[in-house]
């Protein structure tokens, strides 16, 4: 008679490769649930099994889900973000918190920066007109990234490396956070919209929540002005997409590349039929590098807490 499967039985709410999906299986039990309707019913059915969740940062983890799992003893996110998390519920509980910071910040740096350019020198449009035949109906005078004026919303560990990246084109660096961090060879600047004013790109990279909901308005798109452009990376949330459309629309800025929408995966028709924005759906931290950086800590941190050891990278308190 084959022995009972004692493993700790995870309940996944997450994108994962196949391969990073049977690494975690080498050490654990798990339960895929990738829609909100599939983890409750698998949490009403079996939900004394389970002891762990793994989610990607914007997956709704709310009490609701959690008072249904009696034996849950953590709740890993396998990204920087954990937004999604009911983080009051959940401490409540004494839930072990972790996340994976660091693992994708490479990836998530290069994408701003592609989108940067892709949106200045209007690649997907030229493209696009090339395979048409269109050579020269539109070889108009595109901008350079080199010694333009770049703000950065979030000064932490991928907006440091997307500050060095923009320093090899000699752009000029400012940046805010909730505080002036010591040390940073960049200018610090108090407000956002100050921020927005003062530069010729914004690169948004702030997390999700309530304190950064629609961070970026209408007044910050205004002060960036007709020639400016916004890249967001973020969390789609903390910019305004009515006010954002709006700006583009009215010649507000000039145009943004977004790889997050507060919407997203649903956006508006209205959004897509621009020309000034280069979209892309949310793959910014994806890379093959990235995921099997961000498995091997998400693994980490699981083994540690179910073997009685510290946490790698707890959420902080």
């Amino acid at each position: 008679m084959p022995l009972a499967d004692t493993r700790p039985v995870l309940l996944i709410a997450a994108d994962m490769t196949p391969a990073n999906y049977a690494r975690l299986e080498e050490h654990f039990t798990c339960l895929s649930a990738r829609t909100e309707d599939e983890r409750f019913a698998i949490a009403r059915s079996r939900g004394a099994e389970i002891d762990g969740i793994v989610m990607n940062g914007n997956i709704a983890i709310p009490s609701s889900l959690i008072d249904l799992l009696p034996n849950l003893s953590i709740i890993s996110a396998q990204g920087v973000g954990y937004e999604g998390i009911d983080l009051p519920a959940a401490r409540a509980r004494n839930l072990a918190l972790s996340h994976g910071p660091g693992t994708n910040a490479d990836t998530v740096a290069d994408h701003a920066l592609a989108l940067m350019l892709a949106v200045l020198r209007e690649i997907p449009n030229n493209d696009a007109l090339v395979r048409e035949g269109r050579w020269r109906d539109f070889r108009v005078l595109h901008p350079m990234a080199t010694g333009k004026k770049v703000g950065i919303l979030g000064m932490g560990d991928i907006g440091s490396r997307i500050a060095k990246r923009c320093a090899g084109f000699d752009m000029d660096i400012a940046y805010h956070n909730r505080r002036e961090k010591p040390g940073t060879p960049y200018r610090y600047v108090p407000s956002v919209e100050q921020l927005a004013a003062e530069v010729d790109v914004l690169i948004d990279v702030l997390p999700g929540g309530a304190a950064t909901r629609h961070i970026v308005n209408a007044g910050v798109l205004a002060a960036l002005g007709p020639q400016g452009i916004l890249v967001n990376v973020g969390r789609g949330v903390t910019v305004d997409t009515e006010a954002l459309m709006d700006a583009l629309d009215s010649g507000t800025i000039l145009g943004a590349g977004l790889d997050v929408v507060e919407s997203e995966p649903n956006l508006p028709a209205r959004l897509k039929a621009m020309r000034n924005v280069v979209l892309t759906p949310h793959i910014g931290g994806l890379s093959p590098e990235a995921t099997l950086s961000a498995n091997r800590l998400l693994i980490a941190n699981l083994r540690a807490h179910f073997e009685g050891r510290p946490l790698e990278t707890p959420i902080p308190a």
